[in-house]
């Protein structure tokens, strides 16, 4: 399996990892409150705003540990450059993430459509940033096997 290969399995559990407790705690957080219409969208701006420094900050403590692992483990650097391949892999897979988070877009912006509550708009949109990014690496991950 390449360093690839393995760094995007571990981005695919971190991100998976994090999604889960972060959304845990935030829903417990809802459950606890009692929203007016305006406290509804401070909450849930909060919520997103405060999921993004998070997620940075966590998945750069895990790919050090991971690439400091994979080091001690295999005698192996990670590679210092990414070819052509890398990058077409990389291309692609944004591009599929984009789409798919963009159809989440919609699909809120079609809760809102349908009379149904912001927080329904807010909920699909925190799930379809989760979905893109989990589409992403698995779209890497099955082009780095399958080749482009």
């Amino acid at each position: 399996m390449s360093f690839q290969e393995k760094k995007n399995i571990v981005s695919l559990c971190s991100t998976t990892l994090i999604f889960a407790l972060y959304s845990m705690y935030v829903f417990q957080r809802y459950q606890s409150e009692i929203f007016d219409s305006t406290d509804t969208f401070k909450f849930w701006g909060a919520a997103i705003l405060i999921l993004i420094p998070v997620a940075i900050v966590a998945k750069i403590i895990i790919h050090i540990v991971f690439s400091i692992i994979h080091t001690i483990a295999t005698n192996e650097k990670e590679p210092s450059f990414a070819d052509e391949l890398d990058k077409l892999i990389e291309l692609r897979a944004t591009r599929i993430s984009h789409y798919v988070f963009v159809l989440g877009f919609v699909a809120s912006m079609g809760s809102l459509v349908m009379d149904m509550s912001p927080n329904v708009m807010f909920i699909i949109l925190f799930f379809s940033g989760f979905v893109s990014e989990v589409v992403g690496i698995i779209t890497q991950l099955y082009l780095y096997r399958r080749g482009v």
